[in-house]
């Protein structure tokens, strides 16, 4: 069972993924919460996936993203949000958020993202990927393609199957290797390119045009 903690200022968007969340077999909302109640809602609960509005009066969803990265064991952490606060969306990818939804994402896609999440995957909404892409992220940086020469071509491979929202087991059955093989991938990933998270991780192989072949 999947466990989320829905964080949003307005009731009727809590409500609303409340009920098309619990709708699924396999995942449970624990609660539904502003932003008041955020933090200690996901401290007693220990959900799997968080769903945050970014921009909440009195605690924003940075703040209290910030504050989820603090603990031992932090759930996965996706931003919910509109087009008007596309300005926060460099600053939750710093800051650790692993996704990027709509807040009217289709219904019946909602519970396939939060699979997703749940395993790993990266996961942006189609609205959202080229502002995070290509207007949060300089493009130019030159540092993108020497970070990636640093990757050997099996990195290189799973980083290019991370990009597009695999999880790692589908990494894993893509590529004919162990789950845990490609976590150990995954990490050194990570610790090579100086990052925290698969998001991150996954745009700076955007911006050094990495792409997956069958014979790397």
């Amino acid at each position: 069972m999947i466990r989320v903690v829905v964080v949003d200022d307005e009731a009727l968007v809590r409500s609303g993924f409340q009920l098309i969340l619990g709708a699924a077999d396999d995942i449970e909302v624990i609660a539904a919460v502003d932003g008041s109640e955020a933090f200690a809602a996901i401290e007693r609960g220990r959900p799997d996936v968080v769903l945050l509005d970014i921009r909440m009066p009195g605690r924003s969803g940075l703040e209290i993203l910030a504050d989820v990265q603090t603990l031992a064991d932090p759930p996965v952490v996706a931003m919910l949000t509109t087009f008007d606060t596309e300005e926060h969306i460099s600053r939750a990818l710093a800051g650790g958020a692993i996704g990027f939804l709509l807040k009217d994402t289709d219904p019946e896609h909602l519970p396939v993202l939060v699979r997703a999440l749940a395993s790993g995957g990266v996961v942006l909404s189609p609205q959202v990927s080229h502002t995070v892409v290509h207007g949060y992220v300089d493009s130019t940086d030159p540092e993108a393609a020497a970070a990636l020469g640093a990757l050997t071509d099996r990195e290189r491979q799973v980083l290019s199957l991370l990009a597009t929202g695999s999880s790692n087991a589908e990494i894993a059955g893509r590529m004919f290797l162990g789950v845990g093989t490609v976590k150990d991938h995954v990490s050194s990933i990570l610790a090579k390119l100086g990052v925290t998270t698969r998001v991150q991780a996954a745009l700076i192989a955007e911006r050094g045009g990495l792409t997956f072949t069958e014979s790397e």
